[in-house]
């Protein structure tokens, strides 16, 4: 009888294993708040193609961004400044195309995004200093920068070209939003799981005395993710621009508490050591559908504020309990 329960252990024991609830906690968070939403919703149009194309369009900038936090929070460091870079990238953007043409344009606005990110990880990376720290002084110092840079006005974009490519055209009838996001996926999921840069990233994160001493440059890689979520935020910035066909002070402010909750909804440890750029699509669109199906329901923005901490606070006491097995 002894030796029987101990075989009931080991194959309970070796399913747990294989099979652990939490990898698929956005997924069915996805599947219930969809199904929740179809059902009170059924009258008022949230089950419409329209409505639904038009959340996965609205959460394409913040799935941009949140592939680039996927890569900070995995190496065990936090990016706070990214709305802060989208303002900046998309008014560099606009200002430079109305005054030399849409490759500058184009190259300001990514420039702005690589620059900050590369000075933040500079900071973090050679001069010692927390992440959290650094990116949050940045984050007002480059809102404030977004505000003066235009005396608070809205820049209009009135290239066609760059709207169409970055906002509002289409190629074989899919919105170019969607190919965006798409490409960024595809292109961060192989990266990130595919490549020996995405694996030194989780060894960081996991531990980087123990990513140091195997050889790994932790410093180079603290300077690259924080580049790349700069990189990735500028490009935000660029999509809301050519969506909107113009450019704000005010464009990613409210952004960033949507994708950490994205990201850490998605499967990424909040102290490094595990991410999913999938998980993280899912967990913005899952953020986007939320936020719609509250608007209809008819609750303000302070209300839809109070969700989405509440689901931040959720998704921390997953990740920690994670991180702790």
């Amino acid at each position: 009888m002894p030796i029987a329960n101990a075989g009931a252990a080991d194959r309970t024991g070796g399913f747990a294993s294989r099979f652990n609830l939490q990898q698929y906690v956005v997924y069915l968070g996805f599947l219930a708040i969809f199904l929740f939403f179809a059902v009170v919703l059924r009258d008022s149009g949230f089950l419409t193609v329209r409505n639904l194309s038009n959340i996965v369009l609205q959460t394409a900038p913040a799935t941009i961004m949140a592939i680039g936090l996927v890569f900070v929070m995995a190496a065990g460091e936090i990016d706070l400044s990214i709305g802060s870079i989208v303002a900046v990238a998309a008014l560099a953007a606009a200002v430079t195309i109305n005054a030399y043409g849409l490759a500058p344009g184009v190259l300001a606005g990514l420039g702005a995004g690589l620059l900050i990110g590369f000075v933040n990880g500079a900071l973090v990376a050679y001069v010692k200093l927390p992440s959290f720290l650094v990116t949050l002084a940045t984050m007002g110092l480059f809102a404030g920068v977004s505000r003066s840079m235009t005396n608070l006005r809205s820049i209009p974009v009135t290239d066609s070209t760059f709207t169409g490519f970055f906002g509002s055209g289409s190629l074989l009838g899919v919105p170019s939003l969607i190919w965006w996001t798409v490409i960024a996926v595809a292109v961060g999921h192989l990266v990130f799981r595919e490549s020996r840069f995405g694996a030194h990233v989780l060894a960081t994160g996991d531990n980087a005395r123990a990513a140091a001493v195997s050889g790994i440059s932790v410093p180079r890689i603290r300077l690259a993710v924080l580049t790349i979520s700069g990189g990735l935020a500028g490009l935000a910035g660029l999509l809301y621009a050519g969506r909107l066909q113009a450019a704000k002070y005010t464009l990613g402010e409210t952004d960033l508490m949507t994708v950490i909750a994205a990201v850490i909804v998605g499967g990424t440890l909040l102290n490094g050591g595990k991410g999913s750029i999938v998980g993280a699509l899912v967990g913005s669109l899952m953020m986007g559908m939320l936020n719609n199906g509250l608007i209809l329901m008819g609750l303000s923005v302070s209300d839809q504020m109070i969700v989405r901490g509440l689901i931040i606070l959720a998704a921390v006491a997953v990740s920690l309990r994670e991180k702790n097995r």
